[in-house]
């Protein structure tokens, strides 16, 4: 016997995590669960096989932070007034390094969710490098924030092989490549401040031609004279509807090279990719940032600039729905395996009715795309003809998103039987 989903999903609840629904609660006042966000975190399961909420009330919390485990979402109270802050030079770090990294958050697992939040590099040079954000992970979501640093690689997002990364309605502000991911990247609705006659993007795709820069509607402003962007390794970079303030130097996006030293040159097969439709300046429109979407080797148009598109379909950041079953298999007449198309994160308490009124309660599979039921009677393939109602408990999306999904009693699992 064969089960495969046809449709899911007759009421769902689209969760923010916000106080009520976070796991652990920072509060500098000491009304939380702890006073700074390091306590928080060294209380965090070794091992976290599911998303975990850690709020964070108002206040200026003068710490760095280092992030270890998957599936944590870090969401502040309000975005100008919740403030993670902390002064740190990389070239001091290097000099005297610690456990925690050279940026004020460090990122080093995947499915992070960063929201509702101020953080900034608090050091006073305008220059050198000086990380707000730095991470090696994958599937990295940045929202509603403010980034800061006056130096450079404000956020350095830098898993070259696989690493995802999605950023909306969020303030970048630094100098000499201060957002300069690599992999794959998709920004939106954002700003970007340039404090220096450098450039502000910078892009790394080196193995695979598919990895791209991609923003979308986003406004850009800075000092007298500063640069859209460069790289120095294969890149593409894709700007739509994106708006250039006063100063910005008439460069295009530029690869740089190092004549006098051609050790330092990587291999470069795929060319120059800078693609621009419906951007405009200020001041002047150059030739340099005309529409081109047609020239693309892929025949793309504005509208195919999705999240989804971006990471070649595998990851969709935006995604509204809930993950899907793909199978319910039986182990024996009391026991099933519900398999979805990804892993999810559920309650201990978490308890399934069949459509013939048979409970179903949850015995394992936290953080797997396979859960784990049992009954008290004998389960038959009658048990499953229309849908299985969440009775207790609520299971929800692991995998990082902009909104985390989350089903609770009362919503359904619709199912169709297939023989």
């Amino acid at each position: 016997m064969r089960f495969i989903v046809s449709s899911i999903i007759a009421l769902f609840c689209l969760e923010l995590w916000a106080q009520n629904t976070a796991d652990i609660t920072v509060a500098a006042d000491g009304s939380g669960d702890y006073t700074t966000l390091t306590e928080a975190i060294n209380n965090l399961p070794y091992y976290n096989y599911q998303r975990m909420t850690i709020y964070v009330k108002n206040g200026t919390y003068n710490e760095k932070i280092k992030l270890q485990q998957d599936y944590i979402t870090v969401r502040g109270e309000s975005r100008d007034s919740t403030i993670i802050e902390y002064a740190q030079l990389r070239e001091d770090w290097i000099k005297n390094p610690d456990i925690t990294g050279p940026a004020v958050i460090n990122i080093e697992a995947d499915d992070i969710v960063l929201d509702n939040l101020t953080i900034r590099n608090t050091q006073p040079q305008v220059g050198p490098h000086a990380f707000a954000i730095l991470g090696t992970g994958t599937r990295t979501v940045i929202t509603n924030c403010n980034v800061i640093s006056k130096g450079g690689d404000t956020v350095s997002l830098w898993n070259y092989k696989q690493g995802m990364y999605y950023h909306s309605n969020c303030y970048f502000e630094g100098c000499v490549d201060f957002v300069c991911p690599r992999g794959w990247c998709y920004i939106k609705d954002s700003e970007f401040h340039q404090l220096k006659k450098t450039a502000t993007l910078w892009h790394a795709g080196v193995d695979k031609k598919d990895k791209k820069f991609v923003l979308q509607n986003c406004s850009f402003t800075g000092v007298d004279g500063w640069e859209l962007g460069r790289h120095h390794y294969e890149a593409a970079f894709y700007l739509n509807n994106c708006t250039f303030g006063k100063g910005m130097a008439d460069k295009p996006i530029y690869h740089v090279t190092y004549p006098n030293k051609p050790e330092k040159n990587r291999p470069y097969f795929w060319g120059d990719r800078y693609y621009f439709s419906g951007c405009t300046s200020v001041e002047q429109n150059y030739t340099w940032f005309a529409d081109n979407f047609k020239s693309c080797s892929d025949k793309i148009t504005p509208n195919d600039l999705t999240p989804a598109w971006t990471f070649n379909q595998q990851w969709d950041p935006e995604n509204k729905t809930f993950p899907y079953l793909t199978k319910v298999k039986f182990l024996n007449e009391n026991t099933i395996l519900l398999y979805f198309s990804e892993n999810l994160g559920i309650t201990s308490d978490f308890k399934l009715m069949t459509s013939t009124h048979k409970e179903l309660t949850f015995i394992q599979g936290k953080g797997r795309d396979i859960i784990q039921l049992s009954a008290p009677t004998p389960l038959d393939e009658k048990d499953f003809i229309e849908s299985l109602r969440i009775t207790s408990g609520c299971i929800f999306t692991n995998i990082a998103r902009v909104n985390n999904i989350m089903l609770i009693s009362g919503d359904s699992l619709v199912l169709n039987i297939l023989k």
